[in-house]
């Protein structure tokens, strides 16, 4: 099989006329990514208030939030969003800034789009002074731990998604900001 030719892609800050695109986007991919068995209440109350159009407008809002979009010929195929100063225990000392998502429409995996999109996020944590940079994959979603593992992150431990009640294991991996990115 011939390897995928990497469509061209811009990456760009988000602007609020993204909040509708950016929905979308998460709605479909936490679907694909996390209700494998299927959707149930529990998982369209989360999808629908975590990822409403309002909720995306309100980051877009907070001066803490930052999202970058991945863009193709005017549509949105992925994003990254980092809260800067978002501390977690279990990440390295120093100053801590966390990737809240990282999510990219399956036909543009394993196209670069996620790695543009990391370095792009680190980069902007870096600028904002953050010295470290965490998140907290799924412990089930196998394919974004190994995407950070070699990227540099490290598995730090244990954490929980909560969510109605349901505990969801994941795990916090982080990375120190300064050294280079593995392509």
């Amino acid at each position: 099989m011939a390897p995928r030719t990497p469509p061209p892609i811009d990456i760009r800050p988000a602007a609020p006329a993204d909040a509708l695109c950016l929905s979308a986007l998460a709605i479909q991919v936490f679907l694909d990514t996390y209700a494998t068995g299927g959707v149930r209440p529990a998982i369209a109350r989360e999808v629908f208030g975590t990822y409403a159009e309002p909720a995306f407008a309100r980051h877009l809002d907070d001066a803490r939030t930052r999202l970058l979009v991945a863009e193709r010929d005017g549509h949105l195929v992925g994003f990254a969003q980092v809260t800067l100063g978002a501390t977690h225990a279990l990440a390295p000392d120093g100053a801590q800034a966390e990737l809240l998502r990282l999510y990219v429409q399956e036909p543009f995996t394993a196209l670069g789009v996620g790695t543009r999109l990391l370095r792009e996020a680190e980069d902007l944590a870096r600028a904002a002074g953050a010295t470290v940079l965490w998140l907290t994959p799924w412990v089930h979603n196998h394919r974004a731990r190994a995407f950070y593992a070699r990227r540099g992150y490290q598995d730090r431990g244990r954490t929980w998604f909560t969510f109605e009640g349901e505990s969801h294991e994941n795990r916090v991996v982080a990375r120190r900001l300064g050294g280079p990115v593995a392509p």
